[in-house]
């Protein structure tokens, strides 16, 4: 029953119950002293009428009607309670009798309570002597009134407290309730987030604590629905920049792969002629050999790029180290004029096949940026290992240049954004800085270490 209550139902029946055990905490107090104060209640009085008794009768016989005297005391004893006093005779028997204190309007108490109290009835006698008869006044405690008002006490607080803490109850019920409202919003905003409905927020209320969780959860929200919607540019990004790839591909196919072919086609078309011919011209056949020959080294060189595009030739079965020497190889050789310094730390383990691709990526785009744009003398390109917070292993990539820089607002090229964004899905990251030293282009790349 406990588990399924919720945490307002919980606090209440705590309230409750705390509320409840007070009450019968001080009841059950008030019932363990009703046999002391009884029995001090009894003592008091018997001591009291004895004394007072004592006093008022050592001068009876000298009164002029020692009957009428008596009366009297009897009559102003009547002021006393729970005690009833009875004249005897010599021999023990009682003449008169007065209950006194027995009108008290009180409710009766229950057996048990009377039983639980234990009243011991208390007797004591003060001897008298009228007219020379001996006698004795007989004061006879009765702890029944004061048992009686004692319970009633007791059925009073009980009235009273039971009313006051209803009443406490239901005020903490209210302020209960107004502190966790804002628990119920809390759920239905989760529910919606659930749901993908990051625009959902909560208003914040009730205690700091509570308005600090909802503050939290608005900004959580915030930062999921940004969270999608970059996903979802990322995943358009990503569909454009393949059409973009394809497009080139494409353009490349038609613009180069197309002329060669039709130069082919002619050179044999032209062979062929010459062995229709009588007399086949050597020089001719010579010629129009040479000319298909040149044409299949560039549709070679032209394949090579197109599959480096696609795949890095060799990353797969000579690994990082080799396929970035053997690009920065390429460079040197196409551009003698620039300085590559490449420096691979030792400490870099395997990184994963997917990070040894983004890896050889960054670099390609990086040094293909500062060859057409840059106008720069040196580039250096540094890869090494790091460990950023949570133990996860990352490596960095920097490629930096000595070139003119970005000019200021310049957007980056589609070739750096879709390396961004890949990035970025990957877990890591991409920044481009540009000062009057050249572009810094550094990257940190999650590995397969993570």
């Amino acid at each position: 029953m406990w588990q399924n209550l919720s945490l307002r139902g919980r606090i209440n029946l705590l309230l409750a119950l705390l509320l409840a055990l007070g009450l019968a905490v001080n009841i059950g107090r008030q019932i363990a002293e009703a046999g002391p104060r009884v029995q001090a209640e009894d003592q008091s009085v018997i001591r009291l009428a004895r004394e007072f008794i004592e006093m008022i009768v050592a001068d009876l016989n000298e009164a002029p009607d020692p009957d009428a005297r008596l009366n009297q005391i009897a009559r102003d004893l009547s002021r006393l309670r729970h005690v009833s006093i009875a004249l005897h005779d010599s021999g023990g028997n009682p003449l008169t009798h007065r209950r006194l204190g027995s009108d008290v309007d009180t409710r009766a108490p229950p057996a048990w309570f009377v039983s639980l109290v234990h009243p011991e009835q208390t007797a004591v006698s003060v001897p008298v002597s009228i007219r020379g008869k001996p006698g004795s006044l007989v004061i006879t405690s009765h702890p029944d009134d004061e048992i009686a008002e004692i319970w009633d006490g007791i059925v009073t607080q009980l009235e009273v407290g039971s009313v006051i803490a209803l009443a406490l109850f239901l005020l903490m019920m209210k302020v209960v309730g107004r502190a966790l409202a804002p628990l119920q919003s809390l759920a239905d905003a989760m529910g919606k987030l659930e749901s993908g409905h990051y625009e959902a927020r909560v208003a914040p209320g009730g205690a700091p604590e509570l308005a600090a969780i909802c503050t939290r959860l608005n900004h959580l929200a915030a930062t999921l629905g940004e969270a999608v919607e970059d996903k979802r540019r990322l995943a358009e990004r990503a569909v454009s920049l393949q059409d973009i790839e394809r497009k080139e591909i494409a353009r490349e196919l038609h613009d180069e792969f197309g002329p060669y072919l039709f130069s082919l086609r002619a050179h044999a078309s032209a062979l062929a002629k010459q062995a229709d011919g009588r007399e086949p011209s050597a020089d001719a056949v010579r010629k129009h050999g040479s000319a298909m020959l040149e044409q299949i080294n560039a549709l070679q060189q032209f394949n090579r790029r197109v599959l480096e595009r696609l795949r890095p030739v060799g990353l797969a079965e000579l690994g990082l180290r080799q396929a970035l020497e053997s690009l920065s190889r390429l460079w040197r050789e196409s551009r003698p004029d620039v300085a590559i310094q490449t420096s691979i730390s030792p400490a870099l383990g395997p990184t994963g096949e997917t990070a040894d691709l983004t890896i050889y990526r960054i670099v390609q785009e990086a040094l293909t940026n500062v060859f057409r744009h840059a106008g720069a003398t040196t580039v250096r390109v540094v890869i090494e290992p790091v460990e950023q917070a949570g133990g996860r292993c990352c490596a960095r990539v920097r490629v930096s240049d000595n070139g003119r820089g970005m000019e200021p607002g310049q957007k980056l090229g589609f070739g750096l954004v879709g390396m961004r964004e890949r990035i970025l899905a990957l877990g890591g990251t991409l920044n481009v800085v540009s000062g009057e030293g050249g572009v810094t282009v550094e990257a940190l790349v999650p590995t397969a270490a993570t």
